[in-house]
């Protein structure tokens, strides 16, 4: 197996080391980004749901840039939200403070049960510039 061409943005190896993933690999002319969340340097939660959406897309636009890539460059979005009904509309607005216009990126949303104490994670693939 070729060795994986991974991204690290700076101050958050030891929440990759501890749980064994990447925040990103590139691959193919793609960059697909692991699920991002609110996470503050030492992985706890933000706190609050909109203090932890900004902070979801402060720590995914970090991992972008470290390869060179901005939201514009995200073609696909998955997003995981504990209780959507409670939650969508107060994300959304947030969300496209960081998106800007359209057109946007594809999108799946799904509910889940779980994201260890966060409400909401966003997947993402980028398409890498060149």
């Amino acid at each position: 197996m070729a060795t994986r061409d991974v991204v690290f943005p700076p101050g958050r190896q030891d929440l990759y080391a501890k749980y064994r993933y990447s925040p990103a690999v590139r691959a193919n002319g793609l960059l697909f980004v692991s699920g991002q969340v609110g996470s503050r340097e030492d992985g706890s939660p933000e706190p609050g749901l909109e203090p932890q959406v900004r902070r979801l897309f402060e720590n995914l636009n970090a991992v972008l840039a470290e390869a060179g890539c901005t939201f514009d460059d995200v073609v696909d979005v998955t997003v995981f939200m504990i209780d959507p009904d409670r939650i969508l509309e107060q994300v959304w607005p947030v969300a496209l403070e960081y998106w800007g216009e359209a057109p946007h990126p594809a999108l799946t949303a799904v509910g889940v049960t779980w994201l260890s104490g966060f409400d909401v994670e966003f997947k993402v693939v980028a398409k890498l510039p060149g």
